[in-house]
């Protein structure tokens, strides 16, 4: 019946109390929850993000993927901690850990740098999760991530080494990939199924080339002051401390947009909004965006996300 909602009403129920125990988190500290607009008239210009766009008379616009620019904008203009509970969208992603349209929990605390941030994401997962984590939380550089689970050094091997390393481990690759997909490759088909499936594994310090809106390490230019928490082999947040030079920024998108175009991928209007904050002075402060679906798929026991929506976009 495709007019049949996709959930359970006792998982509708389930979310429900979710979204009320994490803005009882917010509300215990002192975090402010906000709105800010779905649709803009800058996309995200990461090459691994897809962006739907809404014709309108006027303007082309796009859907936002995260909630994340104009946040920064808030920021800059002295909002203090802020977090939002919002509906993104991603084109061309959709299977058992993506809907195209999604819930997404994002919040910035000034003052905090990433492993302060990580501390407080790990409060958070486990005050819901409950007895559901049997193992302690795991906390791994990127570089001792990849040497413990696929043996190599991701910070020093260089293309083809990661290449022959990724078809000795048995990835069954046609075609050339350039550094940072043969790295993407490895931690998502061997490092992160990996993982203790009953645990929570924070992997931090990415390497500078995947350094997305996160800072470069000023005690080691090699990695990124980025991180990532996996639950088993789920991926379920993104985090930076945040980069506050608008001179950096904005040339990080430009080679996003360079990539994209070598990519045959369309180029994506910058956020100049988001770049005139910036230059008027971003506090320092750390992010993180977390995956709502996924995170009540593993707190669930669930093995798809149509599970734990209304309606997935099949039943849209």
């Amino acid at each position: 019946m495709s007019w049949f909602p996709s959930a359970a009403p006792a998982m509708l129920r389930r979310r429900a109390d979710l979204l009320r125990s994490i803005r009882h988190f917010f509300h215990a500290r002192g975090v402010l929850e906000v709105e800010t607009p779905c649709l803009s008239r800058a996309g995200a210009t990461d090459p691994a993000i897809e962006s739907l766009t809404v014709t309108l008379p006027e303007a082309t616009l796009w859907l936002h993927t995260s909630p994340e620019f104009p946040m920064k904008r808030l920021l800059a203009a002295g909002s203090g901690d802020i977090y939002q509970i919002a509906r993104v969208f991603r084109a061309g992603e959709a299977g058992r850990f993506h809907n195209p349209e999604f819930t997404l929990l994002e919040w910035y605390r000034v003052g905090f740098d990433h492993h302060r941030l990580m501390a407080e994401v790990d409060d958070l997962v486990r005050g819901l999760a409950g007895d559901r984590l049997s193992r302690p939380t795991i906390w791994l550089s990127y570089r001792q991530a990849m040497l413990d689970h696929a043996g190599i050094d991701p910070l020093h091997a260089d293309v083809g080494e990661l290449a022959d390393r990724a078809r000795a481990l048995g990835l069954d690759v046609r075609g050339e990939l350039d550094r940072d997909g043969w790295l993407d490759l490895i931690m998502s088909m061997v490092v992160a199924p990996a993982l203790p499936a009953d645990g929570l594994t924070f992997i931090h310090d990415y390497p500078a080339s995947q350094a997305a809106l996160a800072r470069i390490c000023p005690e080691n230019p090699a990695v990124a002051e980025r991180f990532e928490l996996y639950w088993g082999g789920v991926e379920l947040a993104n985090g930076f401390h945040e980069l506050g030079d608008a001179v950096e920024q904005g040339a990080r998108f430009e080679a996003d947009n360079r990539r994209r175009r070598a990519a045959g991928q369309a180029a994506v209007a910058v956020d100049h909004h988001l770049l005139a904050a910036l230059a008027e002075g971003l506090p320092d402060c750390a992010g993180v965006a977390l995956g709502v679906d996924r995170l009540l798929m593993c707190l669930s026991g669930c093995d798809h996300i149509r599970q734990v929506l209304a309606f997935d976009w099949e039943r849209a």
